[in-house]
């Protein structure tokens, strides 16, 4: 079967090639890329993490150790 690149549109097959859908392995690591730069982006709710306060304890050890 003959499938289209999704980054450069070079025509491939599917059944021999390692990287499908991608064409080679730079197009495969080019998607990666934007995947990591967030150009390519899933929408759903966004989660805020929630950040715990130092215990008093901690600081003041700090602060006199």
């Amino acid at each position: 079967m003959k499938v289209t690149c999704p980054i450069c549109k070079n025509t491939t097959t599917w059944e021999e090639n390692p990287y499908r859908p991608f064409c080679s392995e730079i197009c495969k690591l080019l998607d990666l890329g934007k995947w990591f730069s967030e150009e390519y982006k899933i929408e759903g709710k966004e989660k805020i993490a929630k950040i715990e306060e130092p215990r008093a304890n901690s600081k003041e050890q700090g602060a006199n150790g």
